[in-house]
């Protein structure tokens, strides 16, 4: 058998025994994948050891792939919009403040500069995963606290990307380049721009107009397919494979499909996730645990306590209520997964010391195990924050924390600059990604065929016709009409801003000619050319062009907005309600019951804004529509409200009867009525074998006739011959306690 196989076995099966032990204990099973790969390493010489740790390495790289993948699928870019400014001031004032911390930190335990820049990254992204877990084990899913850190680790999801494509770039120059930072960061804009707007623009198409043919197989195939796709043209560009996998991720959520495709592949990813993390505690070493068990426990310190204060300081900062700011920045006070990639990805480059890897692993073990306790003391915390600040303190953050809520109307200007920032900046990207793949990919093959002067002026020619709906959409396009007319008619004062606005959008334009010219045609007479050329299209072609770009516009707006049509949410008031999803478990009490049933308004005080299930969305169900399995529930109430209809929806049935075997033995059995019977003359409905002999009659004999499914009218008889279908035991049970029937 190839070392390969073996190894996988051997890793799974230890991983198997670990997960159990570590979900008995009520841990993450990340700490039991670790576990499982610290004793399958060298280290550990009482177990049998992996043998092929290259090809372990490669499996574990399509952890990492996958593993991306999967945060994608969960990010999207409308939740990235829609977790408000609250949440990305939290999240964006932890990373900034870890950041430093960690850097600052690594200087005080006189490590080198690459190694400190590593620290500080490794510190400073929370573990979405080991998160999100622990609510569900505590049962804070509907709090609004919980609502804040899941939208911050949105964020910080997306921070943690751009700070794996900004520290390679610094692991490869050694050094911190203003310049190159600033290049890397356009090409990863660039880049991200591209490839996530145009796979919005074709994947959701592409999936509505097959959808009849996927099946789960079928679909499970292309989803792969894409997924490492986009990863090789990650790679192929100058980036990580995992940027391409969480760049597909993100895009495949924006699909119709998207929560039938993350059920397809979360196996595959945590089949992969396990071999990942399975690797990341072979690479443990005792040995620099022990030498290095102080800035450990440093570092441990430097996490607990800084996550939390920055974290609580942002939300604060955001307006949020002093009671959630700290328990928001209780609940972020961990490193993980991100970290662990992070660590990878210095120790693969080979510019860190091999300690800190280590090191890493082992402060998050530390602070993962702490993350529940932190979750818990938190409301205690705030309670006694709130007893022991100056009492001037604490109502200047609730007057604060108000105001900051009751901001609800947008300036005209505000709009305007808003509209405006976004459609030239987008457009500026798609603009230089129009002339870049013109120059890379049509202008050799053109030349290669007619010749360098000729070649260059067709593929010129025909990268400006692909150009020219883009610049007509920037310069000439009106955004926003009622503000700006608004601001026109009511504000003579404020038309020379207005004007400047339209004069800055015409420049971005020219500026954008301009690198079409010198790419294809040089300086010179052919900017005049090419200026001269857009005023004669623009006068000949607008109302084509104009048609053609809306077109495009629709078509791109109804594949990124399709599944929030099918979700429509309100928008609350100021008050202390907000929005939570609950899912419907499979066995719980709930299912099959109506909403009047339930009565969760009336015990609770909740509404349902709306029902998910499946691919079909109810929006504001009636009181007799039926609750069914797996269904996601989109709750309005407060936290303590919320908590008590999830108890509710998350209830389990009562037990009737005899305890359910796990396992039940179905068999097709046939028994004839004895004499003096008690189920002769009575119905087939009414004799009892269904709900007693938990049973259905298939057939019966009478008289040599043969009667399939008989109908349940139908009275018994002496000597019938009855087909039942049901559990051996129970039915034995049942017939043979009455002596009604003989087998």
């Amino acid at each position: 058998m190839p070392p390969l196989i073996q190894d996988l076995g051997l890793i799974l099966s230890v991983a198997a025994v670990t997960t159990l032990v570590f979900k008995r204990i009520r841990q993450p099973l990340v700490l039991g994948y670790i576990v499982a790969g610290f004793l399958v390493s060298p280290h550990v010489k009482f177990m049998p050891t992996v043998t092929d740790e290259v090809n372990i390495r490669t499996w574990s790289e399509i952890g990492v792939i996958f593993l991306l993948f999967g945060l994608g699928l969960e990010f999207s870019f409308k939740k990235l919009v829609q977790v408000g400014g609250a949440a990305a001031v939290t999240a964006i004032t932890t990373v900034l403040f870890m950041l430093g911390a960690g850097y600052a930190t690594g200087q005080l335990l006189g490590w080198s500069g690459m190694d400190s820049v590593f620290l500080g990254g490794i510190l400073s992204i929370s573990s979405t995963t080991i998160i999100v877990r622990a609510f569900d084990e505590l049962g804070l899913k509907t709090r609004g606290f919980a609502r804040l850190v899941v939208g911050a680790l949105v964020i910080e999801d997306l921070v943690a990307i751009v700070l794996l494509v900004l520290l390679s770039t610094v692991a490869v120059g050694r050094q911190f380049e203003g310049t190159a930072l600033v290049l890397e960061m356009s090409k990863l804009a660039l880049f991200l721009a591209l490839w996530s707007g145009g796979g919005i623009f074709l994947i959701p198409t592409f999936f509505a107009r097959t959808r009849r043919l996927m099946n789960d197989e079928t679909l499970l195939v292309v989803t792969i397919a894409l997924c490492l796709a986009m990863a090789s043209l990650a790679v192929m560009a100058g980036f990580g494979a995992a940027l391409g996998a969480f760049i597909m991720g993100s895009v495949l959520a924006e699909t119709l499909l998207a929560e039938r495709i993350e059920h397809l592949t979360r196996p595959v990813k945590d089949l992969f996730g396990a071999i990942f993390f399975v690797s990341v505690g072979m690479l443990l070493d005792p040995q620099v645990l022990r030498e290095e068990w102080g800035p450990v426990l440093l570092i441990s310190l430097v996490t607990v306590l800084g996550q939390p204060l920055s974290s609580g300081a942002g939300a604060l900062l955001a307006g949020q209520p002093l009671k959630r700011a700290v328990q928001a920045g209780m609940s972020l006070s961990q490193i993980g997964e991100f970290s662990f990639i992070i660590a990878t990805l210095g120790l693969t480059l080979g510019v860190t010391s091999p300690k800190l890897y280590p090191i890493a692993v082992a402060v998050s073990v530390l602070t993962t195990f702490v993350t529940p306790y932190m979750i818990r003391g938190s409301e205690g915390m705030a309670v006694w924050l709130t007893r022991t600040l100056p009492p001037q303190w604490v109502a200047a953050l609730d007057r604060y924390s108000q105001q900051t809520d009751q901001v609800r109307v947008t300036s005209d200007w505000r709009k305007l600059l808003q509209a405006y920032g976004l459609n030239v900046g987008v457009l500026a990207v798609l603009g230089v990604s129009v002339i870049l793949i013109g120059e890379r990919q049509l202008l050799p093959w053109s030349t290669a065929r007619m010749g360098a002067r000729t070649g260059a002026l067709v593929a010129g020619l025909l990268t400006l016709a692909v150009l020219l709906p883009v610049v007509w959409a920037m310069t000439f396009r009106r955004i926003q009409r009622a503000a700006y007319r608004h601001l026109w008619l009511n504000r003579r004062a404020l038309r020379g801003p207005l004007v400047m606005i339209e004069a800055g959008r015409i420049v971005a334009a020219v500026v954008l000619l301009s690198l079409l010219v010198n790419r294809f045609f040089g300086a010179g007479p052919g900017l005049l050319a090419a200026v001269l050329l857009l005023a004669l299209a623009v006068v000949l072609f607008r109302r084509g062009m104009q048609a053609f770009y809306q077109r495009l516009e629709r078509h791109f707006l109804f594949n990124f907005q399709q599944r929030e049509r099918r979700r429509e949410r309100p928008e609350l008031a100021p008050w202390d309600l907000h929005l939570a999803e609950v899912q419907v478990p499979l066995t719980a009490a709930a299912v099959g019951r109506t909403l009047h049933e339930l009565s969760l308004r009336e015990r609770h005080g909740v509404n349902i804004a709306l029902i998910e299930r499946g691919e079909r969305t109810i929006q504001v169900p009636g009181r007799e529509e039926r609750l069914m399995p797996g269904d996601n529930l989109v709750l309005i109430g407060t936290d303590e409200q919320l908590a008590a209809a999830s108890a509710t929806l998350n209830e389990s049935p009562p037990e009737s009867g005899a305890p359910t075997p796990e396992r039940c033995e179905m068999k097709l059995m046939k028994y004839r009525v004895l004499p003096r019977s008690p189920l002769i003359g009575r119905t087939i409905r009414s004799s009892g074998i269904r709900e007693e002999g938990s049973a259905l009659v298939t057939g019966l004999e009478r008289d040599a006739q043969r009667i399939p499914n008989p109908d349940g009218a139908m009275v018994l008889q002496q000597d019938d011959l009855l087909w039942l279908a049901g559990d051996a035991d129970r039915l034995r049970a049942f017939m043979h306690n009455g002596k009604a029937l003989r087998e």
